[in-house]
């Protein structure tokens, strides 16, 4: 009888071939044309592994060679990470969430406020479950949250889902005219803005504005017509849930369709904005391919 999560691995392998020799490398060469991919293989990916156990760095490393990453650097702390990551700009952090001087969040956190490192795309692998653990990550924008112990297949999902964010415009929307289309990006986060609107762009969307709160989303909306509102649940002055009740009720654009990207778990909470209207809700962190998809439908 055949492996279903071997079938699984290969499949999701197949795909890491097809996409990888298009994943942009962000330091640039003289041989690169200014505005066009610059091709790379998977032993080509720089990863930077930040992991205080030996048994698990050697666990992950041996994964990771087995998948084709053959550019692996580990350290074991926060420290040592930013030092790696600024001496030679990872394409991928891949970061357990206990560390020798601190957390996984903290790094995040320290890798979003350097202008150099700020686009990185950072994993994290942890057993933690708690929300208010987690919460800094997915604001942070993290690709994936890897459960551990992880498997070989887990990681590869999560590299599939990085190299998605890598590409350049490799999953772009199968929408005419969609550089045309206008976007308001809603979410009391900068990093998460900053995320969002990565991943727009990844899509082929050009056009973004950005809110920090309901209330601005609101004052944006009496400005200018968008196409497309992506907003965040929990934020200041007015949460997602007043902002769609604000745009379905009050705003002189009461159609327009609004993507909710969230950590919220309540499903009270969730209930409440699928009966407000809300167009499509998405989990942080999120597949790239799965906000495609979702994308498509709704602005049909």
């Amino acid at each position: 009888m055949a492996n279903p999560n071997r079938d699984e691995t290969a499949l999701l392998r197949q795909r890491l071939n097809f996409v990888l020799p298009f994943l942009t490398s962000r330091v640039p060469t003289d041989e690169a044309v200014e505005g066009s991919p610059v091709s790379m293989h998977l032993d080509e990916l720089n990863l930077l592994l930040v992991e205080p156990s030996s048994a698990q760095q050697m666990i992950l490393e041996g994964y990771l060679k087995e998948l084709g990453v053959l550019g692996v650097r580990k350290v074991a702390s926060v420290e040592q990470a930013l030092i790696q990551a600024r001496a030679y700009t990872p394409h991928v952090v891949l970061s357990a969430m206990h560390l020798k001087d601190g957390k996984g969040s903290d790094l995040m956190l320290a890798l979003r406020e350097d202008e150099d490192l700020q686009d990185t795309a950072f994993l994290l692998i942890s057993s933690e479950t708690r929300t208010q653990e987690l919460e800094p990550v997915r604001q942070g924008g993290a690709i994936a949250i890897i459960k551990k112990p992880c498997t070989q297949g887990d990681l590869m999902q999560a590299l599939s889902d990085t190299t998605d964010y890598l590409s350049d415009n490799s999953i772009e929307l199968d929408t005419q005219d969609i550089e045309d289309l206008r976007v308001l990006v809603v979410d009391d986060s900068r990093t998460s803005r900053r995320f969002i609107k990565n991943v727009l762009t990844t899509l082929g969307i050009e056009h973004m504005t950005e809110a920090v709160d309901g209330a601005e989303g609101a004052e944006r909306m009496q400005e200018s017509f968008f196409d497309l509102v992506v907003t965040d649940y929990n934020m200041p002055r007015m949460d997602g849930y007043q902002f769609l009740e604000h745009i379905r009720s009050e705003s002189n654009q009461p159609t327009i369709p609004v993507l909710m990207v969230t950590s919220e778990k309540s499903g009270a909470r969730i209930a409440g904005v699928e009966r407000a209207g809300v167009s499509a809700i998405v989990d942080k962190p999120f597949e790239l391919e799965k906000v495609r998809q979702i994308l498509m439908n709704i602005l049909e």
